[in-house]
C-alpha cells in the first residue's frame, strides 16, 4: 500500500461528476446524448453560473429557471468576464434582485420550487443561441458566460432577464462594447 506522501491527490473531479454536470446543461440537440453528435463544451464558469442560477430560481420561489435566474447566476459566479463587466457597469446582484421583485411583484411565501426548476422557453432559447453562435464562429473553445449573457440573454428581449438589464441601464451600446472586447485576438475568459 503506497504511503500518503507518495500518493498524488487530484484536484479535479472524477470523470463521472464532470459527465453528470455536463449532461445536466441544456443542449440544442438533447437527443445527441450518447450519439455521434458532438455536445457543446461549457466552461466551468458557465456551468457554475447555470447551477447558481438554478439555485437562485429556487430561492426566489420561481417554478422555472428563467433568464433572470441565469443573470443572477452569472453575477453570483463572480469571476467571469461577463460578471466583471456587469459589475463595472453598476449591475449588481442586489440591484437585479430588487428589479426582479419590482417586475414580478410579491411572491407567494409558501410556494416550494422544484429541486431543478425547468427552463423557461426564453432561457432555453438563450442557451441555444449561445451554443449556435459558438458553432457558427468556428472556434473550438468552450461556451462561456459571455456567450450566455451577450448572445443568449440579451437577444431575448421579451424575457424578464432582458427587462431587468434594460431597467438597470444596460444598452445595445454596452452589448456592442462587450462584444468588441471579447472579439479581440487572444481574449480569454479567465
Amino acid at each position: 500500500m503506497p504511503s500518503l506522501k507518495s500518493r498524488t491527490l487530484s484536484t479535479e473531479y472524477p470523470p463521472i461528476i464532470n459527465a453528470t454536470i455536463s449532461l445536466s446543461l441544456p443542449s440544442v440537440h438533447p437527443e445527441a446524448v450518447g450519439s455521434a453528435i458532438k455536445l457543446p463544451k461549457w466552461s466551468s464558469k458557465a456551468i457554475k453560473s447555470f447551477a447558481m442560477g438554478e439555485l437562485e430560481a429556487r430561492k426566489i420561489k420561481s417554478p422555472n429557471t428563467g433568464t433572470e435566474a441565469l443573470l443572477m447566476g452569472i453575477l453570483i459566479e463572480g469571476t467571469s468576464f461577463a460578471s466583471k463587466f456587469l459589475r463595472a457597469n453598476v449591475i449588481t446582484l442586489l440591484k437585479v434582485r430588487d428589479e426582479i421583485g419590482k417586475l414580478r411583484g410579491k411572491l407567494d411565501m409558501f410556494f416550494f420550487s422544484p429541486e431543478h426548476p425547468p427552463l423557461t422557453e426564453a432561457t432555453q432559447r438563450a442557451l441555444d443561441f449561445a451554443i449556435n453562435e459558438k458553432h457558427r464562429s468556428g472556434e473550438n473553445e468552450e461556451i462561456t458566460t459571455v456567450h450566455m449573457m451577450l448572445v443568449g440573454l440579451w437577444r431575448q428581449q421579451e424575457s424578464l432577464g432582458h427587462q431587468v438589464l434594460v431597467s438597470l441601464r444596460f444598452t445595445d451600446e454596452k452589448a456592442k462594447e462587450l462584444h468588441s472586447l471579447i472579439s479581440e485576438p487572444g481574449f480569454k475568459d479567465d
